[in-house]
C-alpha cells in the first residue's frame, strides 16, 4: 500500500480506502461485509470510508463491529452527515442540530469516540453556510472529528466555505468526495484547480464506475446474474445511465490497454484516476475479499502519458467532462 497526505493537511491515509456504500448492510450479509474488511486490513488500507445514511445507519454499525479489535490510532474513519436518518423534520440538512445529533449517532454506531473526517455529505442550500461550519468547528472543538471535508461540492461552494472559513477564524475543510473516473471527470475543469490551489484533497468515489469499467458488462448482452446492475437495493438505478452499447463497445476496446500493462480491468481504472495528483484516495467497495484483494494492486502503479492518451483516444465521445455537471448532485431544496 501507498500513503498520501490528505490535501495540504498533515493526515496521512492510504491511497486506497475501502468504502461501504451499498454493500455493508444491504447488498452483502454481515459476514460477507467482515471478510472484506478483514481483507483490507490485511492488504494494508488504513482508511475506511462510510455515511451514517448508507443502509439507513446500519453500514456504519456493521464498520463499527468489523472494526472492533483493531488498534484504532492505526486506522482513519471517515463518516457524512446531511440525508435524512429518521422521519424528523430536522433530521436531515446540515442545520446545528442535525450535525450535533447525527455525530453522536454515527459515533455510537461506529463504536469509536472520534472520526478523523467528518463531511458534510451534501450542500445543505435551506442552512446558512456560517452555521455550518461554526457547528463543524465545534464538532472538532470537543474532539468528536478531527478534520471536515464535503462531498460533491461544487467549486463556487468550496470556495464559499473556504472564504468564510478564514474570516470567521474557524476550521477549514481539508477535502472533497466527488465522484471522479475515466467515464466520469466532471471535476477536473473547476473543482479541481480550485482545490489544487487551497490545499483541498480529493477522495474520489466509483473509480470503476460502479463496475462498469471491469469490462464485464458487455454490449447487446443481458447484466450478469448477481452484479450492481442488477441489485435492485439502489445500484441498478445508479449505473442504468451508463449501460449504452456505445459506452459498453469503448470499454471493451480497453482490454488490452490493460492486459499490456499486466493489470485487471480494475485495477487499471483505479490506478488511473490515482495518476491526479489532487486525488489522495480512491474508495474501491467490495461485495468479496478477492475483489478487494485485486483492487490494492493498483497501489503505486505509474501511467505513462501515452497510456493516459490511449484511454483518452478510445473512451473520447462517452467521457463526460462537463463542469457544470458538478452542481447535479446538489439538491434544490432538502429531501
Amino acid at each position: 500500500m501507498e500513503f498520501r497526505h490528505l490535501g495540504r493537511s498533515g493526515l496521512v491515509i492510504s491511497e486506497i480506502s475501502y468504502g461501504n456504500w451499498i454493500t455493508h448492510g444491504s447488498q452483502v450479509e454481515e459476514d460477507a461485509a467482515r471478510a472484506c474488511v478483514k481483507a483490507a486490513l490485511d492488504e494494508g488500507i488504513t482508511t475506511f470510508d462510510t455515511a451514517d445514511v448508507y443502509a439507513g445507519t446500519r453500514a456504519e454499525e456493521v464498520l463499527g463491529r468489523a472494526l472492533q479489535g483493531v488498534r484504532r490510532e492505526s486506522l482513519e474513519i471517515f463518516t457524512k452527515v446531511y440525508w435524512p436518518t429518521g422521519s424528523g423534520r430536522n433530521d436531515r440538512g446540515l442545520s446545528r442540530k442535525h450535525i450535533m445529533e447525527s455525530i453522536n449517532g454515527s459515533l455510537r454506531r461506529l463504536q469509536t469516540d472520534y472520526v478523523d473526517l467528518y463531511q458534510a455529505h451534501r450542500y445543505d442550500v435551506e442552512t446558512p453556510l456560517e452555521e455550518t461550519l461554526r457547528a463543524f468547528d465545534d464538532v472538532v472543538r470537543q474532539g468528536k472529528a478531527l478534520y471536515i471535508g464535503v462531498s460533491e461540492w461544487p467549486a463556487d461552494k468550496i470556495a464559499a466555505a473556504l472564504k468564510l472559513a478564514d474570516e470567521m477564524g474557524l476550521d477549514r475543510i481539508i477535502s472533497n468526495q466527488p465522484q471522479y473516473s475515466m467515464l466520469w471527470r466532471v471535476i477536473e475543469g473547476e473543482v479541481v484547480p480550485l482545490c489544487e490551489e487551497e490545499g483541498v484533497g480529493q477522495i474520489v468515489w466509483s473509480p470503476i464506475a460502479q463496475g462498469i469499467l471491469t469490462g464485464k458488462y458487455l454490449p447487446g448482452q443481458p447484466a450478469p446474474e448477481g452484479s450492481r446492475a442488477t441489485d435492485e437495493s439502489g445500484g441498478g438505478d445508479f449505473i442504468k445511465r451508463m449501460m449504452s452499447d456505445e459506452l459498453l463497445t469503448r470499454v471493451q476496446e480497453l482490454k488490452p490497454v490493460a492486459a499490456d500493462l499486466g493489470l485487471s480491468m480494475a485495477q487499471f481504472a483505479v490506478a488511473w484516476v490515482l495518476q491526479n495528483s489532487n486525488v489522495s484516495s480512491a474508495i474501491i467497495g467490495a461485495s468479496r475479499p478477492e475483489q478487494v484483494r485485486d483492487n490494492v494492486k493498483a497501489a503505486g502503479v505509474k501511467l505513462d502519458a501515452d497510456v493516459l492518451k490511449k484511454v483518452d483516444d478510445i473512451l473520447g465521445p462517452v467521457i463526460e467532462s462537463d463542469p457544470a455537471l458538478t452542481t447535479t448532485n446538489t439538491p434544490k431544496k432538502r429531501p
